[in-house]
């Protein structure tokens, strides 16, 4: 699994001093990512302008996300076949990066490159914006975790049953075959290998950001 997961570390100091700016707006989103220190940007770290909208959407929503400890960020300027999930422990700036699908919708010609969100019901699309993860639930794809969406562009995601979830077609083995992963409904589903990771660090009321910057 060695080329699922990546781990970088960012030196603690620098993370929190810009997370804390972050969160207290005291810097805009251009500032924010040039203060970032220079190992965010190898391919396992998130990237400067991704991490300056998350930590906005993180003091956005305030008491919404009651939970800070760790943040999921999602990457969809990157293609599918590359690690684009980042699980950022708030503290230690440390990252692990997975394997994540985006929406059929979002994809339609299976390019392996996001070219579009949605909100709309029936779209199977993703969408970008800042989720609160909620309750883990047994349903057709086995053990999920929903999600609320709390932007104007992912407000229909528990309508729409937009949750993460275990898929065969998230792995190396796909990535190997085809060159980037299958496509989800909207879903973000990630490695059936790497679900119960995801779902036991996330746990609920944390954020998930997705995003394309």
């Amino acid at each position: 699994m060695n080329d699922l997961l990546n781990a970088s570390a960012v030196s603690r100091r620098s993370f929190l001093s810009v997370t804390s700016l972050g969160i207290a707006g005291t810097l805009s989103a251009g500032r924010v990512a040039a203060a970032l220190p220079a190992a965010a940007a190898t391919p396992a770290a998130v990237r400067p302008s991704l991490m300056a909208k998350a930590m906005a959407a993180l003091q956005r929503h305030g008491d919404a996300i009651p939970n800070r400890d760790l943040v999921g960020i999602a990457d969809f300027a990157i293609a599918s076949g590359t690690p684009r999930f980042h699980l950022v422990d708030m503290a230690s700036g440390r990252t692990t990066t997975l394997l994540v699908s985006h929406g059929k919708g979002s994809d339609p010609s299976h390019s392996g490159m996001l070219q579009r969100f949605s909100n709309i019901e029936g779209s199977e699309a993703s969408s970008s914006g800042a989720y609160r993860t909620g309750d883990i639930y047994v349903g057709k794809h086995g053990r999920s975790r929903r999600l609320v969406g709390l932007d104007p562009t992912n407000c229909n995601a528990l309508g729409r049953a937009i949750v993460v979830h275990g898929a065969w077609y998230v792995s190396p083995d796909i990535v190997r075959q085809h060159g980037k992963l299958g496509r989800s409904q909207g879903c973000l589903a990630v490695s059936t290998a790497e679900l119960e990771q995801v779902l036991t660090r996330l746990g609920t009321g944390r954020m998930i950001y997705a995003d394309k910057v």
